[in-house]
C-alpha cells in the first residue's frame, strides 16, 4: 500500500473512532449536561463527523485511492472544521467559531464534488 494511501487509512481510523467516543460521550456524558439545543449541535457533529469517516475509509480502501486522496483530504478538513466547531460551540465555545461551520461545510461538499470528478473524467 502507498504511504499517502496508508495515511488516509490511518486518519479515517483515527477519525472513526474519534466520532464514536464523541457520540458516547454526548449521549452519556453530556444528556444530563447540555440543554436539548446544544445537544442537536453535538448529534450533528457526530453524525456528519461518522459519515464523512466512513466515506473517508471507502475512499482510503478503493483500487482509486491514489487519484482520490484530495477528496480525502477534503473529508478530514471538513471534520475538523466543520463537526470540530459545532463540537466546541454546543460546549459554549466562543461565538467565533460560528464562521468556521460553513468552511468546514464546503469542505465537505469539496470532496464530494472530487469524487463526482473523478467519476466523470476517470481519474
Amino acid at each position: 500500500m502507498d504511504d499517502r494511501v496508508r495515511s488516509l487509512l490511518l486518519v479515517a481510523a483515527l477519525l472513526g473512532a474519534a466520532g464514536v467516543a464523541l457520540g458516547a460521550f454526548g449521549a452519556h456524558g453530556l444528556k444530563s449536561r447540555l440543554d436539548a439545543q446544544q445537544l442537536a449541535v453535538w448529534e450533528t457533529a457526530v453524525k456528519y463527523h461518522l459519515i464523512h469517516a466512513a466515506a473517508l475509509l471507502a475512499l482510503a480502501l478503493s483500487p482509486h485511492a491514489p487519484q482520490l486522496r484530495g477528496a480525502g483530504w477534503c473529508f478530514a478538513a471538513g471534520i475538523v472544521l466543520f463537526s470540530g466547531s459545532l463540537y466546541a460551540l454546543s460546549l459554549g465555545g466562543p461565538r467565533l467559531l460560528g464562521p468556521v461551520t460553513p468552511i468546514g461545510g464546503l469542505a465537505l461538499i469539496a470532496g464530494w464534488l472530487w469524487l463526482a470528478r473523478a467519476a466523470i473524467t476517470r481519474g
